[in-house]
Formats: C-alpha cells, structure tokens, sequence
C-alpha cells in the first residue's frame, strides 16, 4: 500500500517545521499552494524553502499549478467561488494526481499547504478526496506533529456539519 501525507506551515518555525517532516521520514515535499508565497510567514516563501529543504535532503517539487485551490480557467467558478468537483475534473489536476501516484512509488511524500488543520485546507477536501478508495493510506501531519488517518478527518468533518455517515449513501 502506497503512503500519502499532508502537513500545513501554519505559523511554524523553520526547526520545528524540519523536525516533523524528520519524524515521519518525509523525503520529498510537494508544495500544492496556487501561491507559494507568505507575507506572515517568508520562511515558507517557495525559493527559502526549497533551500532549507534541500539542507536536510528533502526534495521539493511545485505542485500548485496542477493540483492548486486556484485556476485560471474560468469555468472553474461559479459566482466567483472555485468549485472543487470542476477543478477535479480539468486535465491539469487530473495529471498532477498521476505524478502523486508515479511518486508514492519511490519517494514518501508530503502535500505542503498553509493551513494548519487539514479540514479547512484543500489538500484533503479536493486532493486526498480524489484519491481516497485507492491503495492509498493517506495521513495528516497535525499542528503538534502527531498522524490523524484521512478517515478519521473525515469522521471529524462529518461531526462538524453534523452530518451522519449513514446518510451519504
């Protein structure tokens, strides 16, 4: 079973950032910000990053343009808001997951956004959604560095929007 995590910068320190990434022996991180630039946090600025990365031998690949909450496609929005399920449907996302499961072949992989809890983040309501039923374990790197499974993030944003998973099917 290929293994697929996710980690948001949120507001870390570089050290602390590094010393997760470590922890659960990521070695390659796939930044899937549309923007991958911070006025509060310039540490996570895509160029400084790539460079700390690379001093702790983690790859860095840009992965915002295919697999982004942004597009440039208009038919992608309605009213001005992105709709996910259009996103997921575009080539360009489509092909940024096949490079995520080409990769998990060989490299164990982190999906970098900014948000600290997966719930309010892309990376698990469009990314992880689109590849959860695969061979995939998917994980959550939280904010104090522990794992939550992609299915009990789910279990949780059921709960949230009080919604009962025997209702969905």
């Amino acid at each position: 079973m290929k293994e697929l995590f996710t980690i948001g910068h949120s507001v870390h320190t570089m050290e602390r950032f590094m010393a997760m990434l470590k922890e659960h022996n990521i070695d390659t991180l796939c930044d899937v910000r549309s923007s991958p630039y911070s006025r509060f946090t310039p540490q996570f600025n895509r160029e400084s990053l790539k460079e700390d990365l690379a001093k702790h031998r983690i790859l860095y690949l840009y992965l915002g343009a295919e697999l982004g909450p942004r597009s440039t496609d208009p038919d992608c929005y309605e009213n001005g808001k992105v709709q996910y399920r259009r996103l997921a449907e575009k080539d360009i996302f489509q092909m940024g997951l096949s490079r995520l499961r080409k990769g998990m072949v060989t490299y164990r992989i982190a999906l970098l956004c900014a948000e600290k809890d997966p719930l309010t983040c892309h990376r698990m309501i469009l990314i992880c959604r689109n590849l959860r039923g695969e061979d995939i374990l998917i994980r959550h790197i939280l904010e104090d560095g522990s794992l939550e499974d992609n299915r009990d993030t789910e279990q949780r944003l059921m709960k949230l929007l009080k919604i009962d998973p025997a209702d969905l099917f």
